[in-house]
């Protein structure tokens, strides 16, 4: 490309907790196999919140080291273009200069145990943009790493549609685990950004039912929208009764947990059925206290984790392609950089007004 790189760039810089700041730093430069992207949009996730908020899985506690570094550039929901790198860089990625990209968050190290299996998302070291290791999106560029894994984006998508990928392909993900069959009775709890893309996930499934629960009327809507056959406001009936009285009195097949709130973990074993499925995909904030004899004697549940959004990145990619989401209505906020404060407080705000929240540094 002829476009001109400055010799300093805006960027989000992360001095600690509840301490985030925008400074006037130098542009990377791009060393063998990297390359330089400019940075058209970077979602605010759940997980950016709650490590700016302090959450001890980023920053430690009693029972482990902390794992986010002070220094870096927050934002790993992102999507941009090439402006520089080498032939090497060019091959491995099978990209060229001037193409939309998006990368996975992890930033595998290609060697340890997990890596050397192919799991690797699961890397042992899990350097992840924006958090540890690399530097993220919060920025007017950014670094890609040999190491890093990206994929094209098409130039026809909003700039915060094709970071959209990021939350997508984690949702679907969590969709893969649950291993959904035709005849099952699905629910997915939140219809937040992951919520609503495992709404659309699991109609790719195509199961018998899919049911979402959420408090606000606005995103019950919305999920209807991304494929829910039943929608219910959970602070206004019982939903698990509900569940209940649909299902003959068993409960759902499987559940899929993407709300962040511990009071969903206790939901989802209440309402399934015996021998059925639940799906743990969020971060929580606060620790979730259960009644583990509901897995074992009383129903001897399949609970499974769900992290990251391996082998679903193409897949996500094309549902955004397609236009198969109301996608203009999920990227509700989108903000230029000196306002990052601002989108981090409105992901913030529990009054429900967004739902996803992008920052884009090129926006006036």
């Amino acid at each position: 490309m002829s476009e001109s790189i400055p010799a300093t760039m805006r960027a989000v810089v992360v001095h600690g907790p509840g301490d985030y700041r925008l400074e006037q730093i130098r542009v990377p430069v791009p060393g063998p196999g990297e390359m330089l992207m400019r940075v058209e949009a970077v979602g605010v996730c759940a997980s950016d919140l709650k490590c700016y908020h302090g959450a001890a899985k980023f920053w430690g506690d009693e029972h482990r080291p902390a794992w986010a570094e002070k220094g870096r550039t927050p934002g790993h929901e992102f999507a941009g273009t090439i402006v520089a790198g080498d032939e090497r860089a060019f091959r491995h990625h099978n990209v060229a200069d001037g193409d939309r990209i998006a990368c996975e968050q992890i930033v595998p190290c290609w060697e340890c145990r997990y890596c050397r299996m192919g799991a690797y998302w699961m890397c042992a070291p899990h350097d992840m943009f924006g958090f540890k290791g690399f530097d993220g999106a919060m920025a007017e560029y950014m670094l890609v790493p040999e190491r890093a894994i990206a994929h094209k984006v098409s130039k026809d998508l909003a700039p915060q549609h094709a970071a959209f990928a990021e939350p997508l392909s984690c949702a679907m993900h969590a969709v893969e685990r649950a291993d959904i069959h035709f005849n099952d009775i699905v629910v997915i709890a939140g219809a937040g950004p992951i919520g609503l893309s495992a709404i659309a996930g699991a109609r790719e499934k195509n199961p018998l039912k899919i049911i979402a629960l959420d408090m606000v009327e606005e995103k019950l809507d919305l999920a209807a929208r991304c494929g829910a056959d039943v929608t219910f406001n959970i602070s206004r009936v019982d939903a698990v009764q509900q569940i209940k009285d649909l299902t003959e009195g068993y409960g759902a097949d499987v559940y899929i947990e993407a709300t962040g709130h511990p009071s969903a973990v206790a939901q989802g074993l209440d309402l399934l059925r015996k021998l059925g499925t639940y799906v743990e995909y969020s971060v929580f904030k606060d620790q979730a206290s259960v009644d583990w004899s509901i897995i074992s004697d009383d129903k001897e549940l399949n609970v499974l984790g769900a992290h990251l959004g391996p082998h679903c990145w193409p897949a996500a990619i094309k549902l955004l392609e397609d236009g198969k989401l109301p996608i203009e209505d999920i990227c509700t906020h989108q903000f230029p950089l000196e306002k990052f404060q601002q989108a981090l407080d409105l992901v913030g705000d529990s009054s429900g007004d967004s739902v996803k929240v992008s920052i884009l540094p090129g926006l006036g």
